[in-house]
């Protein structure tokens, strides 16, 4: 097993897990915020569940994640001199931005912890997309090593995010 491959596979893996709870602890953000909203007796048992869900997922795969997709893709880095290549200075901006991504969820999750949150959980399913926007985005840019990839990841989302739309307003109407 050479270098590079053992660095893209936990490269990837850590990727992989990373984004999982990132997606998985915003919809806990969603569930906690409507938690509020609920009757006392409700919320006395909800938000000290959600705000413990919150806390593990984050300790405990989130920022580990995190750091190992940081550790390995450095590593990666280094094994292809990335940095030399164009495409990678649009993953590195897009990079930026998934870190800023993790730095307001974490805010989010202190937040909502102390009851000072003030996102809706309207907002906050939004907010859940933010992810998939940079995920395809990154991906995109990586696997065709083109800045251009990042317009093509960016496009897939949109399309995804119209059909997906579409549907759910046909499911509705079906409802009615």
């Amino acid at each position: 097993m050479d270098a590079y491959s053992l660095a893209k596979a936990l490269h990837l893996v850590s990727a992989v897990a990373w984004f999982a709870s990132l997606f998985h602890i915003v919809r806990l953000f969603v569930y906690h915020a409507e938690a509020l909203e609920k009757p006392e007796a409700e919320r006395a048992v909800l938000l000290p569940q959600y705000a413990l869900m919150e806390k593990r997922l984050w300790r405990a795969i989130a920022t580990p994640a995190m750091i190992g997709t940081t550790v390995f893709g450095l590593w990666l880095m280094n094994e292809v001199r990335a940095w030399t290549q164009p495409w990678f200075h649009v993953k590195l901006l897009l990079l930026l931005l998934l870190f800023a991504y993790h730095g307001l969820c974490g805010r989010i999750r202190r937040q909502l912890a102390e009851g000072k949150c003030r996102w809706s959980s309207r907002s906050l399913r939004i907010w859940n997309e933010v992810a998939t926007v940079l995920l395809f985005t990154i991906v995109f840019t990586a696997v065709f090593r083109r800045p251009i990839g990042m317009a093509f990841g960016f496009g897939s989302v949109a399309v995804l995010g119209v059909v997906s739309i579409s549907v759910l307003l046909l499911i509705r109407r079906a409802r009615r």
